[in-house]
């Protein structure tokens, strides 16, 4: 699918990864449906600068881990394009810590924004898609993929989103297609050091870190590729083969 002319969704786009999925689709001409919860400020800066360009742009507040937020999330960006053609589900939360700190609470916290609301917000936006179909894009996660014991309830949570996308690209073809990404080391947490970002780039095979862009890329891939459905493209400089 071309995205030019084209109405996207970027959940979590105002910021980090998600703003740089939402550049990469204004560049090749989409009319971006920008989602935030707690990031106004930076998503007005981005309506400023695409609308400066001329792209048909607009946010949307919603706290995703709410029950009936997907619905109403993908019933408000309809009701002010008219339309939805592609859904890239980018929001997500990555909490560290040891397995005796992980409440129920905390379990399902993660699990609301990182599995569950993916999922409606698919099922809604398919719903959207009608007959013509479109191409949703799901934000999946080296963690998904490896075991890190720092991070339990986030790799598991990404490892369904892996298993979702092919459900949901089963269910849906021919008319949806549903392919997910798997960064690795793209964008580090603000909290990690500079030895931490070096013992990374040591033990990667590609011997550096990856950036947004670089997902970026894949995920205009999956979009544009109309023969791909139900895959994962692992985005981590060959983490996953070390």
């Amino acid at each position: 699918m071309d995205p030019k002319g084209r109405v996207a969704l970027v959940t979590g786009g105002a910021r980090r990864v998600g703003r740089a999925l939402a550049l990469a689709l204004a560049d090749r001409g989409a009319r971006l449906a920008i989602h935030h919860h707690e990031s106004p400020a930076d998503a007005t800066m981005l309506i400023d600068q695409l609308s400066a360009r001329g792209i048909d742009a607009a946010a949307f507040q919603s706290d995703l881990r709410k029950a009936d937020a997907p619905d109403r999330l993908v019933a408000d960006v309809v009701g002010h394009f008219g339309t939805l053609d592609i859904l890239v589900n980018s929001a997500a939360v990555m909490v560290r810590g040891p397995l005796e700190d992980i409440t129920p609470d905390a379990w399902d916290d993660t699990f609301a924004l990182n599995l569950r609301a993916p999922f409606f917000c698919a099922r809604a936006a398919a719903r959207a898609m009608g007959e013509r179909g479109g191409v949703i894009v799901n934000l999946a996660d080296l963690a998904g993929i490896e075991a890190w014991p720092a991070y339990a309830a986030h790799g598991i949570s990404k490892a369904g989103v892996i298993h979702m996308t092919r459900v949901l690209a089963r269910i849906l073809a021919p008319r949806v297609r549903v392919n997910a990404i798997a960064p690795g080391a793209v964008l580090l947490p603000a909290s990690w050091s500079a030895d931490d970002a070096a013992h990374l780039e040591r033990t990667t095979p590609l011997h550096r870190l990856g950036s947004p862009n670089d997902v970026a890329q894949a995920m205009l891939y999956l979009i544009d590729a109309d023969y791909v459905t139900g895959d994962l493209l692992v985005v981590d400089g060959g983490r996953h083969i070390r």
